[in-house]
């Protein structure tokens, strides 16, 4: 009479050294396809972000301008009371000013009665004259 537990690990082998490479080749192929467009959609993300924080320092700027009668020399004029707006506050227009999606300052520029916001993070570009 045969043992029975013998008889059961001789059916019941692991896999080959072939099945892994199939499955692992599987995987790979897929990955393969799917990585790319995971990180396009993240940067496609990245810049609408940035767009939103510019709208929203847009609209920062669009407040100080009305209180103050002109744009401030730097974003930190959003944050901190400026001296020489007499209607500033009381409260900051902006708690703290944002940094764009790359972790980088945005760049601001003003020029009398316009100013232009640019986010130069993702190497393309982004301006608030995109908007």
């Amino acid at each position: 009479m045969q043992n029975p537990l013998r008889s059961r690990s001789l059916n019941s082998r692991g896999m080959t050294l072939l099945e892994i490479m199939i499955v692992l080749a599987i995987v790979g192929s897929l990955a393969a396809m799917l990585i790319p467009q995971v990180l396009s959609r993240y940067k496609s993300a990245q810049m609408k972000q940035a767009k939103v924080a510019i709208g929203q320092l847009i609209q920062a700027l669009n407040n100080y301008q009305i209180d103050c009668g002109k744009y401030p020399p730097t974003l930190d004029g959003l944050s901190k009371a400026d001296a020489d707006c007499p209607n500033w506050g009381p409260d900051p227009y902006m708690k703290k000013v944002p940094k764009d999606p790359w972790n980088k300052d945005f760049v601001y520029e003003v020029k009398g009665n316009n100013f232009t916001i640019i986010s130069n993070g993702s190497g393309k570009e982004i301006s608030s004259d995109d908007l």
